[in-house]
C-alpha cells in the first residue's frame, strides 16, 4: 500500500471521459490512496460521463480546501471544458500547484492546469489538439505518453494511463 495516508482529489463535471477518471480513481485507491471525487459545482452530487457512465461526488471544490489533498487527478473528455468555468475549481488547482502537491492531468484535462496559470516554463503533455494552447500559456509540450516535469504530471490518451498512474504513484512516493 504505497499510498497509504494520502489523500487524493478525482475532478468530475458532466462529459468526462469514462475511463480516465475512473482508471485513475481505482488505482490510486488499490494502491492504499484516501480517494474524493470532487464536483465543479455546489450542490451538484453526480455527472455523467460522455459514454454515460454516472459518478456521485463525495463534495465538491466550492467547500473542500485544497490543504486537505497531496494531490489532485484531472480526467479528460468535454468535462474540463466546463471545470474552467469555475472559479473555486481552478483556485483549488492552483493552490494545491503552490505547495507543491502532484497535479495530474490526462488529455483535455490540460485546459485546466493553463486556466490556473501553473504550465508557464513546465514541460507537458496532453492530447494533441490542445498542444498550441498548453505552448500560448507558456508550456513546452512533448509527444510522450507520460511527462513529469516536478509536481506535474501529464498524459495524451487512455492509453497512456498506466504509465501516467505508475508516475503519479511515484510522484506521491517521493513527497513524503
Amino acid at each position: 500500500m504505497e499510498l497509504k495516508g494520502k489523500r487524493i482529489a478525482v475532478l468530475a463535471e458532466d462529459l468526462y471521459e469514462d475511463i480516465e477518471l475512473w482508471y485513475p480513481m481505482m488505482r490510486m485507491r488499490e494502491a492504499g490512496a484516501e480517494v474524493s471525487v470532487l464536483g465543479a459545482g455546489k450542490g451538484k452530487s453526480g455527472y455523467k460521463g460522455k459514454h454515460g457512465l454516472p459518478i456521485s461526488t463525495d463534495g465538491s471544490t466550492d467547500e473542500a480546501s485544497a490543504d486537505d489533498y497531496d494531490a489532485v487527478i484531472i480526467p479528460g473528455g468535454y468535462s474540463p471544458d466546463r471545470m474552467r468555468r469555475h472559479s473555486s475549481l481552478i483556485e483549488f488547482v492552483k493552490t494545491l500547484h503552490d505547495r507543491g502537491a502532484v497535479v495530474a492531468w490526462i488529455c483535455h484535462g490540460g485546459w485546466v492546469p493553463v486556466s490556473a496559470g501553473v504550465v508557464e516554463g513546465r514541460k507537458v503533455t496532453s492530447f494533441f489538439s490542445i498542444r498550441d494552447d498548453m505552448e500560448n500559456a507558456g508550456a513546452t509540450w512533448l509527444d510522450e505518453e507520460v511527462v513529469r516535469d516536478g509536481n506535474l504530471v501529464s498524459s495524451r490518451y487512455p492509453d497512456d494511463l498506466p504509465a501516467f498512474c505508475r508516475t503519479i504513484i511515484d510522484a506521491l512516493a517521493e513527497s513524503d
